[in-house]
C-alpha cells in the first residue's frame, strides 16, 4: 500500500551507503597517491616532461639493482684476505639476500600492479617484479645506506654522498614511473627496519663458524 512504511535496508547495504571514516580516508589517500605519482613521473617516457633525463635515471636504476650489488659483494668476499673485511662482506651478502626475499614475499602478498604509465623496460626482472609494492630499489637503498654508514669508515663528504645516493635512487623510482610514492616510502621504512634485523642476527666466527671456515 502507498502509505506503508518502506522496508528497512539490509545491514550490509546500510554499510555500503555509510562507509566508515577510515575507508573514506584510505580511498582518498590512495587517489592522492596515484595522482601525485603520475604527476611526478616526469621521466616515464621519452615524450615526458623530463624525457631527455630518462637515460640518466635508468643508470641510477641499475646502481640500485640487486644483481650488481650481489655480484660485487660476492666478488669482494672471494677476493678479500682480511678476516674483518670478510665478516662485513658476508653480512652485507646476508642483508642483500634477506632484502630480496622480504620484498618478494610482500610483493607476492600485496600484488599491487605497477603504475599504468610505467614502461616495462626494467633491468633484469623476475616474476614478482610485475608488482609495485614495495619498491625493492628503495628498500635496498635504505638498507645499504645504513649498513655502509655503520660499518665503513668514510669521510663526511662520502657519507653525505651515500645518503644522497639512497635518496636519488628512491626518487628516481617515481620519476621513471616504476612506482607510486607509497611504494617508495614503505620500501624505505622496510629497508631501514631490515638493517636492524641484520644487526640483531650479525654473523661472526663465534655464531657461524662453518660459514667463516668455508670462506
Amino acid at each position: 500500500p502507498g502509505g506503508a512504511a518502506a522496508a528497512p535496508l539490509p545491514e550490509e547495504d546500510c554499510m555500503k551507503l555509510n562507509p566508515s571514516f577510515v575507508g573514506i580516508a584510505l580511498s582518498s589517500l590512495l587517489a592522492i597517491d596515484l595522482w601525485a605519482s603520475k604527476r611526478l613521473g616526469v621521466c616515464a617516457g621519452e615524450g615526458s616532461a623530463w624525457g631527455s633525463a630518462r637515460p640518466l635515471m635508468k643508470v641510477i636504476e641499475v646502481s640500485g639493482h640487486g644483481i650488481p650489488w650481489l655480484l660485487g659483494t660476492f666478488y669482494g668476499l672471494c677476493q678479500s684476505d682480511s678476516s674483518a673485511a670478510r665478516e662485513v662482506l658476508l653480512n652485507l651478502l646476508f642483508a642483500l639476500l634477506l632484502d630480496l626475499v622480504m620484498v618478494a614475499v610482500v610483493k607476492g602478498l600485496v600484488k599491487r600492479p605497477r603504475p599504468t604509465h610505467n614502461k616495462m623496460d626494467m633491468f633484469v626482472t623476475i616474476s614478482v617484479d610485475k608488482y609495485s609494492f614495495p619498491s625493492g630499489h628503495a628498500t635496498r637503498a635504505a638498507l645499504v645506506c645504513r649498513f655502509v654508514l655503520r660499518h665503513l669508515v668514510l669521510a663526511v663528504p662520502l657519507r653525505v654522498l651515500v645518503v644522497l645516493w639512497a635518496l636519488i635512487v628512491s626518487i628516481s623510482r617515481v620519476m621513471l614511473g616504476r612506482h607510486n610514492m607509497t611504494d617508495v616510502l614503505f620500501g624505505l621504512v622496510l629497508g631501514y627496519a631490515l638493517y636492524s634485523v641484520v644487526e640483531h642476527c650479525w654473523l661472526s666466527p663465534l655464531n657461524a663458524p662453518a660459514l667463516f671456515a668455508f670462506w
